[in-house]
């Protein structure tokens, strides 16, 4: 017998949403804001963008007061806050962050102080509830093919991505025991639509055969599609369990890189697109050399990201999601086919080149 889905407490009065101007935090602000939807809510959303430009995304949105400030910086983080203290109830969720970084430092700049800024921010402003956007990196990848994260790992980063945002965990956790009441979700590689041009340019390789697959193909990856990943997110925020915890949020189940690669070119060419067959296979070692020439150049102080990617393509990624469904509630509705049919339909929208 399927057991009944946990409570929720009412939205608050006021979400604030950092990274608002990202993948994940357009997705949020556009799913809180919806007159109807299974996220819409009635509050506002107070949204941070860091470029100016960015404000314009959210012209159109009646009930999204979006700022521009700088997480790096506490006092960059005014005018988010500002008149918030008060004015009713508050949840923050913080999405904000760099993965693909212009420069090393930004690691620990964005992630890691950025974070700890958010955090004080929140406490001090007195925010109900804080749901920290993490990643798989801090616990770096599985050691074999048939090993799969549980929900409580040890941390095992991987390079200076992961070192961040293990650090931005401790950060979360140090405010934890302090009193504020926040938590972490785990989102391992995500998809769909508000991409950003590296996922744009992952639909153009797998097009036209060119995505590398090492070895057979069978290493495993967990990926959520963002619409899940909302849901995940809006469960961490409103289901009241003790602060401090963190749970993986994915789709139901991972997928193996040959599967990945084929659901995509069948998207795509369910799409009306031609997709030619891939037929670029790699050798393991030649992962293993990628990720050397990373770290080489990581410790160099430089990040190159077409080497860190490849680099990570010949290892297993790979979650279970159980303990999110059982507290949280968590049940994935989209899985890969339709995930991308609906991320390659957003692109064509878009008028984005695949």
């Amino acid at each position: 017998m399927t057991a009944p889905p946990p409570e929720r407490i009412a939205p608050p009065d006021v979400t604030v949403v950092t990274g608002a101007g990202g993948w994940l935090g357009r997705a949020l602000v556009d799913h809180l804001s919806r007159p109807v939807g299974p996220f819409s809510r009635p509050g506002t959303v107070r949204a941070l963008v860091r470029d100016p430009e960015d404000l314009d995304l959210f012209t159109n949105a009646d009930t999204v007061e979006a700022v521009v400030g700088d997480i790096t910086r506490p006092d960059g983080l005014t005018a988010l806050f500002d008149g918030l203290r008060g004015a009713g109830t508050v949840d923050v969720i913080h999405t904000a962050g760099v993965i693909h970084p212009a420069r090393m430092d930004d690691f620990e700049e964005i992630n890691v102080r950025g974070t700890a800024n958010v955090m004080a921010a929140a406490e001090a402003h007195g925010a109900r509830r804080v749901v920290h956007v993490s990643s798989n990196s801090p616990f770096g990848t599985n050691p074999h093919p048939g090993d799969t994260f549980r929900n409580d790992e040890p941390y095992d980063p991987y390079y200076g991505y992961g070192r961040s945002k293990m650090q931005a965990e401790l950060r979360v956790r140090d405010a934890v025991a302090g009193g504020l009441n926040a938590v972490i979700v785990r989102p391992p590689w995500f998809y769909g639509p508000f991409q950003p041009a590296r996922q744009t340019t992952f639909f153009q390789m797998v097009r036209k055969g060119r995505f590398p697959v090492f070895g057979d193909g069978q290493q495993r990856r967990s990926m959520v599609y963002v619409d899940n990943l909302v849901q995940g997110v809006v469960a961490a925020e409103l289901v009241p369990t003790p602060a401090g915890r963190a749970w993986w949020i994915a789709d139901a189940r991972p997928y193996t890189v040959t599967e990945i690669v084929e659901t995509v070119g069948r998207a795509l060419e369910e799409e009306g697109f031609t997709v030619k067959p891939n037929r670029v296979r790699l050798p393991a070692f030649a992962g293993r050399m990628a990720e050397r020439a990373d770290a080489l150049a990581q410790r160099a102080g430089r990040y190159v990201q077409a080497v860190h990617v490849l680099g990570e393509m010949n290892k297993t990624i790979a979650c279970d999601i159980s303990v999110a469904q059982e507290e949280l509630g968590y049940d994935p509705q989209v899985a890969l086919e339709e995930g991308m049919r609906r991320s390659i339909r957003w692109c064509v929208e878009e008028g984005l080149s695949l």
